[in-house]
């Protein structure tokens, strides 16, 4: 009978799930959504709750908040519980009072632009080395590192690449017609260093169709399924870890590109057509502001103290 009751609030989850996501339209919320809403439900059932009320929602936010994670971080989850709530509400799967009551918890308030994570180019290097390329799973994952420091795809994208999006382009190998954030395309260019990775993966995998990354089995053979968005997370932790930089996520390797590709003297208005992004403001905010103590401004002021 447990059991069975069990199974029918999974269920119950499931469906009041599906109905937050289809009241969104955009792929990358649903998806943000999606862990948002499986991070609560493992939190809620960690300890015996007294249900979906207001007094929960809050020891969540406070849990949030303890794990120090940055506002925009917390808000993006709060957002997802108050649209749990409001759809259980118009379902009738929630009483409309304790709806109400979960609206009305406090998120945090947005302190600035959070700067991010990124790595040096010594880190970047280790990082690239980690996976173990006498294994196939090793070759995968170092293209995939390779892809996400040298190209900076977002994650989503590196789990959707095929072998269409690869094509030469002006005497050189690039990734074309990438479609990423709010379904705009781009062409990204590819570094040879990033090539090579690839085809070190292709040729031991044996595919050149169809989706560029695969699943990888323990006995390391190349499954027929497309990796999948998590694998590519968990992968990062993984290495991240072992070389010493725990925390650092698919996005940081993204602002890394950027870190890499500016201090190498690449230009910001080709830095953000490599990135996608909408507005030069967002690739600025990935760049950050790095204070030159060796060449500061203030030395060119020629005025002179007699001693």
């Amino acid at each position: 009978m447990n059991d069975l009751v069990v199974v029918e609030k999974i269920a119950r989850w499931q469906k009041l799930k599906a109905l937050v996501l289809d009241s969104v339209s955009s792929p990358i919320t649903k998806r943000v959504y999606n862990m948002a809403l499986d991070e609560f439900m493992g939190w809620f059932r960690q300890e015996a709750r007294l249900g979906f009320t207001k007094a929960t929602v809050s020891a969540w936010r406070v849990s949030l908040e303890a794990r120090g994670l940055g506002s925009s971080s917390i808000i993006i989850r709060m957002s997802a519980i108050r649209k749990l709530a409001a759809e259980a509400a118009d379902n009738g799967l929630l009483a409309p009072e304790l709806a109400a009551g979960i609206s009305r918890v406090k998120s945090v308030k947005s302190t600035g632009i959070r700067v991010g994570n990124w790595l040096s180019l010594r880190q970047a290097q280790a990082l690239l080395s980690a996976p173990d390329v006498a294994t196939v799973k090793g070759l995968r994952d170092r293209a995939i590192l390779a892809i996400l420091l040298g190209c900076g795809l977002r994650w989503s994208e590196v789990a959707a690449l095929t072998f269409a999006h690869i094509q030469q382009r002006d005497g050189r190998w690039c990734i074309v017609d990438l479609r990423g954030k709010h379904g705009r395309v781009r062409t990204a260019p590819m570094p040879t260093w990033v090539k090579l990775a690839i085809d070190a993966w292709t040729s031991a995998a044996g595919r050149v169709e169809d989706y560029v990354f695969r699943s990888v089995n323990r006995c390391d053979r190349v499954g027929n399924g497309h990796l999948g968005e998590k694998v590519v997370w968990q992968m990062l932790k993984q290495y991240a870890e072992a070389v010493g930089h725990p925390g650092i996520a698919p996005h940081d390797l993204r602002r890394t590109c950027a870190k890499l590709c500016r201090a190498a003297g690449g230009e910001l208005e080709q830095i953000q057509l490599l990135l996608g992004h909408a507005s030069v403001q967002t690739t600025e905010r990935y760049l950050g502001t790095k204070q030159d103590l060796v060449h500061a401004p203030n030395d060119a002021i020629k005025l002179r103290v007699s001693v």
